[in-house]
């Protein structure tokens, strides 16, 4: 019977290393998802990153980061193209939703 490889890193391993990272940063500065990547398996951090950019999804719908691209918030409800950046939202802008259409 074959086996099932294991996953590079699970979601909550790259959640984990995300919120980390941001929250190191703090609101002000951001990272890029490649960072992520990179810290969870440096040999393969390039098939990681549509799961990076999933879970990044995911936090930004739950508030907790903020996805920008030229430093644009982009909404977590549409796919992104090109670089972005994250960014850990500020505790008193949490509950907002600030979120635009990706640049054209």
């Amino acid at each position: 019977m074959p086996t099932v490889p294991e996953p590079l890193a699970t979601d909550q391993q790259i959640e984990t290393a995300l919120l980390e990272l941001v929250t190191r940063r703090g609101s002000n500065s951001s990272a890029c998802p490649s960072e992520v990547a990179r810290q969870l398996n440096a040999q393969a951090w390039r098939t990681l990153m549509p799961q990076v950019r999933q879970v990044a999804a995911r936090l930004a719908l739950a508030g907790k980061i903020n996805v920008t691209q030229r430093g644009v918030v982009l909404s977590p409800e549409h796919t992104w193209t090109g670089a972005i950046r994250l960014r850990l939202v500020p505790a008193s802008l949490a509950t907002l939703n600030v979120w635009t259409r990706p640049p054209a």
